[in-house]
């Protein structure tokens, strides 16, 4: 949030250094109808941990965007915001799972004229707790030494409702976390350390925002939603019941509708 890497010890990535100070929060410009008149603004896409574009073919997109998905392949959530914000030209509707929200924050933080509307769900913007340091530490010298498919095995339960997932299920995230392989991952949990608390960027936010959390979510709870929608000045929170970690799976249809209304607000905006 494992599929089988190659064997042998790998090389190790570099680990996180010491703590950085936060970075100043860019004061966030009046969004102009930058808004293209009549034209549909690009959705931009971005997964979390261990998924991809896949994470979201049950979703009904809205008619006339283009989507333009993003893979987190950076050992950095700066380097990654960069690479959302060259996904496309111009302003756009961001759109992130967990890790996908935390590289969004950040996009925000660092180009708030280019972010029009934002849908986030299943993530948190508080800093890395001690404790998860260690844990994805732990993980990534799991797929060093070529365990990945025990990295996968391990973030299995926490995508699902109260853990709980059928067979389909599963093996559906065990393809997803395999196509992401275990180079992507390695990035990914180098990149896991570098975020920093994004409160201060939710409350500089002049964009329209809707917020999903799945009820039963034990990676990402609402607790975490609640402290997001209030920090963003322009928000609204939707409560999934029965949803866990992978919202796109559990509740497509309630996605789809989210992204719809947000881009009926972006562009009455």
């Amino acid at each position: 949030m494992g599929r089988g890497g190659p064997q042998g010890r790998r090389r190790r990535g570099p680990r996180p250094g010491p703590q950085r100070v936060p970075r100043p929060v860019r004061a966030a410009p009046p969004l102009r109808a930058a808004l293209v008149t009549g034209v549909p603004l690009p959705l931009v896409v971005v997964p979390g941990m261990l998924c991809d574009a896949s994470l979201w073919s049950d979703v009904a997109f809205p008619e006339g965007h283009t989507v333009q998905h993003v893979a987190l392949r950076r050992p950095d959530v700066g380097a990654l915001a960069d690479d959302v914000l060259s996904a496309v030209d111009g302003p756009f509707v961001l759109v992130g799972l967990s890790l996908g929200a935390v590289v969004g924050f950040e996009a925000l933080r660092r180009a708030p004229e280019r972010i029009a509307g934002m849908c986030v769900m299943a993530t948190n913007a508080a800093a890395p707790r001690p404790e998860q340091r260690v844990l994805w530490r732990e993980l990534d010298d799991l797929v060093a030494a070529g365990r990945f498919a025990e990295v996968v095995e391990r973030t299995l339960p926490d995508m699902f409702p109260d853990r709980r997932r059928s067979t389909e299920d599963a093996e559906r995230y065990r393809r997803m976390a395999q196509a992401v392989g275990p180079d992507a991952a390695r990035a990914q949990l180098a990149a896991q350390p570098t975020r920093e608390d994004a409160v201060a960027t939710l409350r500089s936010a002049r964009c329209p925002s809707v917020v999903l959390s799945g009820s039963r979510d034990t990676l990402c709870p609402p607790a975490f939603h609640h402290t997001i929608v209030k920090a963003l000045p322009h928000a609204r929170l939707r409560e999934l019941p029965d949803a866990g970690h992978l919202v796109p799976w559990q509740r497509p249809d309630a996605v789809g509708a989210a992204l719809r209304e947000l881009v009926a607000v972006v562009a009455a905006a």
